[in-house]
């Protein structure tokens, strides 16, 4: 194998082959790379040699796998990036520290003399992961948890191509949302911060977007999620899960009849359901000064025992030793609230579609709350006022068109004029800021914070909690005084209650 490796990533659904597409796995060039000191050299073959080898037959090799954890092993890598069932956020979960070095770590980077040879056996082994756990995509049905794992393994092959989640299958090429320069302070799509411009993939990327693509239609076809759908008995055994209310969302206009039905019932059951539990959190992030000039509600749940007892300390009956009570006491629960303007401005392209689904009913239940005003905004690459149907987050959703690019000017454009009272106005920002145009976006962010609103960007706002942000606008946010929120959504529940009490 010679130091510059070159593959078929492609299976063929039936043969197993891979005749459509050809990447390069090594980062640099190598008509001028000299060749690598030889336990280097060997090392990263035994890696790519396994590569191959699980990609045209999904039987081990045993010799290639024993060879391949003694090179992880021995450079300090965990064995299960060798694991074709763990996907890479199931590494990163447990490793953490090596989610960086995901980000652009495909791109091509300039000749250097005395490069880090070992660092490059590093590399191997983790553009291994990605390009087995995306091209690999098996045979058989797929379960909707098998489909969210593989798209969001394709998200970190994207990325380590140095493009935004989701660019590659939309299909963009590198014109719109692929490698792109000018992100600012040559800083990469990624955030990488490489200071080098972005590099042009435009070979590489209208062969592979469409490969992508092309796996991810047929994993979706394998679930025959649209026969299940038409069959009522089988629909009612689904389970809603956020990765099937993603596919019921992406494949609405495709849908009819009684499976248009069935799927309209699987997204009211999971709004209700996520509804529920943050209605909970909403209500206990309570905040806000006590309103003392509304009477208190005289419901057992707010009887204040302690001061019953003192108040009526006076009826104390020391021969029968009993308390009498003339008057019972309760708290007071009502908070001042003064009318507030909320505006959420969310990023429905393909990596954000868990945010979306969230903000969508946290919107809902806001504006459920006395003197809040809420308007709601969904962008790609154009933007949506979703306003009218904000009450509503089963409506909203149907309306969204999740996927696509991300150009944050095209929502702000709705926003500014929405803020008509900056003082009593709390905007906040859902995305992984990902932008085509970031430096117009930043200062019209940077503009709505001076007029004297709350500017709130939230990185992510998922169950779990986990999420990705742009460090070009991290860093940015955090020197204007406003840093990114992220993390579980009971923190962007708490800065809502905060402001709008």
């Amino acid at each position: 194998m010679t130091d510059h490796t070159t593959t078929g990533v492609n299976p063929h659904p039936t043969t197993g082959q891979n005749p459509h597409i050809t990447t390069d796995l090594s980062p640099h060039p190598a008509a001028e790379t000299p060749p690598l000191p030889a336990p280097d050299e060997n090392r990263r073959q035994v890696l790519y040699w396994r590569l191959l080898a699980r990609l045209f037959d999904p039987e081990e090799q045993a010799s290639l796998e024993s060879a391949s954890l003694a090179v992880v092993e021995d450079i300090g890598l965990p064995p299960a990036l060798l694991d074709p069932q763990a996907s890479v956020d199931a590494v990163l979960q447990r490793h953490p520290e090596l989610a960086g070095e995901f980000d652009g770590l495909m791109v091509p980077e300039p000749e250097e003399e005395g490069r880090d040879r070992a660092a490059e056996v590093r590399r191997a082994a983790l553009a291994s992961k990605v390009l087995l756990n995306v091209f690999a995509s098996g045979t058989g049905t797929v379960t909707a948890g098998q489909l969210a794992r593989w798209q969001a393994d394709a998200g970190w092959l994207e990325r380590a191509l140095g493009c935004t989640p989701g660019d590659l299958r939309g299909g963009r090429g590198a014109g719109n949302g692929g490698a792109r320069s000018g992100t600012g302070g040559g800083v990469s799509p990624t955030g990488t911060g490489t200071g080098f411009p972005a590099p042009d993939l435009s070979n590489l990327i209208p062969a592979i977007g469409p490969e992508l693509g092309a796996i991810e239609a047929d994993m979706v076809k394998r679930m025959r999620l649209r026969e299940v759908l038409a069959d009522p008995r089988l629909a009612a055994q689904l389970t809603p899960s956020m990765s099937l209310i993603e596919q019921l969302l992406r494949d609405k206009n495709n849908l009819s009849g009684v499976a248009l039905a069935n799927a309209k019932a699987l997204i009211r059951r999971f709004v209700d359901e996520v509804a529920a539990v943050l209605r909970t959190q909403v209500e206990k992030a309570s905040v806000g000064a006590l309103d003392r000039s509304v009477p208190p509600k005289r419901v057992f749940r707010n009887l204040d025992l302690d001061r019953t007892i003192w108040k009526n300390l006076t009826n104390w009956d020391p021969e029968q030793e009993r308390l009498y009570v003339d008057r019972l006491y309760y708290r007071h629960t009502a908070r001042r609230t003064t009318p507030q303007r909320l505006i959420v401005v969310v990023d429905q392209s393909g990596s954000m579609v868990d945010s979306m689904v969230n903000c969508t009913i946290l919107a809902s239940i806001f504006a459920g709350l006395p003197k809040v005003d809420v308007h709601l905004i969904a962008y790609d690459t154009q933007a949506l006022d979703l306003t009218p149907w904000v009450n509503d987050p089963f409506e909203t959703l149907l309306r969204t068109q999740l996927g696509g690019g991300t150009d944050g000017t095209v929502a702000m454009a709705l926003a500014q004029p929405k803020i008509a009272e900056p003082r009593n106005t709390v905007v906040v920002w859902i995305s992984d800021f990902y932008e085509w145009r970031c430096e117009p976006l930043f200062e019209s962010m940077a503009a709505v914070h001076r007029s004297g609103a709350k500017f709130i960007p939230v990185g992510s706002v998922t169950s779990a909690g986990r999420g990705s942000v742009n460090p070009w606008f991290k860093e940015r946010f955090k020197d204007l005084g406003t840093p990114v929120i992220s993390g579980h959504i009971r923190k962007l529940v708490h800065e809502l209650k905060t402001f709008l009490a």
